[in-house]
């Protein structure tokens, strides 16, 4: 089976985001490949591990995020495909989702694996944009994946436990971090990772026109400052003043 896994280049998690004049985040500091899209590669390759078949890499970025795709690459996917163009440059959630569509659509998967949010957007927009662009059915949420034949059946993880779904595929599914834990690199891996292909097209390479965006930032502001709490000493009178307080919060 085909398997195409979307990944993206964000901003180190552990250090600290600054935002840019036009209120989008700073990608001057250190990138690495998404976390949350690690356990995406992590699935793929147990996929293509039970069944057979490549694993491919899709992300859109500047010429940088090839530092991303090797990270997937050295883990075991075959091969990438970079749509880099400068027009990209803050491209919002549903642009992304028309140029990654295009792209994928070239290569005909059977299962297209997505994170379920971006570490730095954290919109969640894409994957359904992009499952409904692509004709596929969607599964999100996964914690674990089974196929048999053309049948796909995922664990979706709900707040209760657990939900048991199927669909044919060609699907797209989001992936939790509980999918799989991601594998290291070994040194053979990354030695190899050197010589596999990432392939670089543009937008206009896809037939795609951007257009005006869809969603734009209009501003930023500090979150409120979380305030004291009041301390109710219980001296007999602690009921009637806390029964108080819940009346005022119109609690009661």
């Amino acid at each position: 089976m085909k398997i195409v896994v979307t990944v993206k280049q964000v901003p180190d998690p552990n250090s600290t985001l600054t935002l840019e004049a036009d209120n989008s985040i700073s990608r001057e500091k250190e990138v690495v490949l998404d976390p949350g899209d690690e356990c995406g590669v992590e699935e793929g390759l147990q996929l293509k591990e039970a069944h057979g078949g490549e694993v491919v890499l899709v992300s859109m970025g500047p010429e940088r995020a090839k530092d991303a795709i090797r990270k997937g690459l050295s883990m075991g996917a075959d091969r990438a495909i970079l749509v880099s163009d400068a027009s990209l440059a803050g491209a919002d959630a549903l642009t992304t989702a028309k140029v990654l569509a295009a792209a994928i659509k070239q290569e005909q998967p059977d299962l297209v694996i997505c994170g379920t949010e971006s570490y730095d957007g954290s919109t969640g927009m894409v994957p359904p944009m992009l499952a409904e662009l692509l004709g596929v059915p969607q599964l999100t949420f996964a914690k674990k994946v089974e196929v048999e034949g053309s049948n796909l059946k995922i664990q979706r993880q709900t707040a209760d436990g657990y939900q048991v779904v199927e669909c044919a595929t060609p699907a797209l599914i989001t992936v939790t971090a509980a999918i799989a834990e991601p594998r290291y690199a070994s040194l053979k891996g990354i030695m190899a990772a050197r010589s596999k292909e990432i392939k670089q097209v543009s937008v206009g390479d896809l037939g795609v026109e951007k257009g005006e965006p869809a969603e734009t930032i209009e501003g930023v502001t500090d979150a409120e400052t979380r305030k004291a709490g009041e301390v109710i000493e219980d001296d007999g009178t602690a009921v009637d003043k806390i029964v108080q307080v819940l009346a005022a919060a119109k609690v009661l």
